[in-house]
């Protein structure tokens, strides 16, 4: 496993130069860029696939779309519903279920015990709360830094930058553990920046800005497969945001979240859960009064929305009705 672990550490590091490389040499020579896109986006979906495959026990080897075992609770940002947080603690086990709260992401000096709405969980009960934090990749590789995650029942990551996460954690003995609280049928779950590491797909993934859609990190931790996460969906305007990511990579499913509102899922099924709304981009369209008289646009420019209590099928790509 350590000889993995490096190898995938190593690939995340190839492939965040080469997406920094492909940056330049398109703004620099486009003529260029268009001759050789093919080869170097087949180089880049070849190392993406690596770093988010793992090795056989590592990742739930599943036919599902999402968790085989365990559930997400993935939250677009600015989460303040004390029912959201209670559904967590609810899908961990309880008050008395070990929760793990990561703030990484948020990209401070230092984190108090509160970081990570751990506060907020400890305030609704729960009582075994540990917040766990280093930016250093080899720390996060060892047994005493991870250990609170042999037994956690809950992870949740904070808001901030996603690429913190993968910078930190990706491909590390930390990152195995996460996945392996869902093999236990524990809980991930996480806001803003903690919504978009759980997608395959890296959304908003540039060190540099995050406004840019496809940025040099481009693989997510992957608790949810071939799906692209958003969030802070409608209050930042950010509904068309997602086709940036699905014309480089139309094979993804488009999921943007907005603030606080949950999507949970396991296995196949997916539930919105209080807040506002969902929008799904998987190249049709759904609304409850019909749409056979509607003028839509093309499956490349469609969306809908899913609101409280809206069901999706991860699998067949369609709303349960």
């Amino acid at each position: 496993m350590n000889e993995y672990i490096k190898v995938v550490r190593n690939s995340y590091i190839l492939l965040t130069s080469l997406s920094t490389a492909v940056f330049l040499l398109q703004k620099s020579q486009p003529a260029l860029f268009a001759k050789m896109k093919g080869a170097i986006l087949n180089s880049m979906l070849a190392l993406a696939t690596l770093v988010s495959a793992g090795p056989v026990g590592e990742r739930q080897d599943t036919e599902y779309v999402g968790p085989a075992n365990g559930t997400l609770v993935i939250i677009g940002g600015n989460a303040s519903d004390d029912l959201i947080y209670q559904k967590i603690i609810d899908l961990a086990g309880g008050v008395d279920a070990p929760i793990v709260t990561v703030p990484t992401a948020e990209g401070s000096d230092t984190y108090d015990d509160d970081a990570a709405a751990a506060g907020t969980f400890r305030r609704l009960g729960a009582k075994n709360v540990t917040v766990l934090h280093t930016y250093d990749p080899q720390v996060a590789d060892t047994e005493e830094f991870a250990a609170p995650l042999r037994s956690a029942r809950g992870v949740f990551f904070g808001g901030g930058r996603q690429w913190r996460l993968v910078d930190a954690y990706a491909g590390t003995l930390t990152e195995r553990l996460f996945h392996e609280v869902l093999g236990r049928g524990g809980v991930v779950s996480g806001s803003s920046a903690g919504a978009s590491i759980q997608g395959s797909f890296l959304a908003r993934g540039d060190t540099a800005s995050n406004q840019v859609l496809v940025g040099d990190h481009q693989v997510g931790f992957g608790f949810v497969r071939d799906v692209a996460i958003d969030q802070h969906v409608l209050v930042r305007n950010r509904q068309f945001d997602m086709f940036d990511i699905l014309r480089a990579r139309p094979e993804l499913l488009g999921v943007a979240i907005d603030e606080n509102t949950a999507l949970i899922v396991s296995k196949n099924d997916a539930e919105v859960y209080r807040g506002t709304y969902v929008i799904v981009y998987d190249g049709g369209f759904w609304s409850r009064e019909g749409s056979d008289l509607k003028n839509l646009p093309d499956s490349s420019s469609i969306f809908y929305f899913l609101k409280d209590g809206d069901k999706y099928d991860l699998g067949k790509r369609q709303v349960v009705v």
